[in-house]
């Protein structure tokens, strides 16, 4: 079983940057290959940004593709997203997620982990 924390969120202006971290328990952390997908009020869960379970590959979605970074320590069992550049519609619930089963790879889909946090509130302002 693994847990996950999320926390960094909040309210920032457009343009501005936040960085989100999510805290893993368990010492596996180093083995799975983690994710970042966000939710916004009204739409489906959509993928952001993955990452192998060493550092090596990385994934993004399109939309933040170029303003969003993936990293992970695993020394503290933390994966990070450093969001720059921000707009109105980055506003939602981020959410980190583990995958036990593919540690190479970057999945993007959701069926693909297993493992999810509870979110943290992301709102960018005009």
């Amino acid at each position: 079983q693994v847990q996950l924390v999320e926390s960094g969120g909040g309210l920032v202006q457009a343009g501005g940057s936040l960085r989100l971290s999510c805290a893993a328990s368990g010492r596996t952390f180093s083995t799975y290959a983690m994710g970042w997908f966000r939710q916004a009020p009204g739409k489906e869960r959509e993928f952001v940004a993955a990452i192998s379970w060493n550092g090596g590959s990385t994934y993004y979605g399109d939309s933040v593709k170029g303003r969003f970074t993936i990293s992970r320590g695993n020394a503290k069992n933390t994966v990070y997203l450093q969001m720059n550049s921000l707009k109105l519609e980055d506003t939602a619930v981020y959410y980190c997620a583990a995958d036990p089963d593919t540690p190479w790879g970057t999945p993007r889909r959701i069926l693909e982990y297993d493992y999810w946090g509870q979110g943290t509130q992301v709102t960018v302002s005009s």
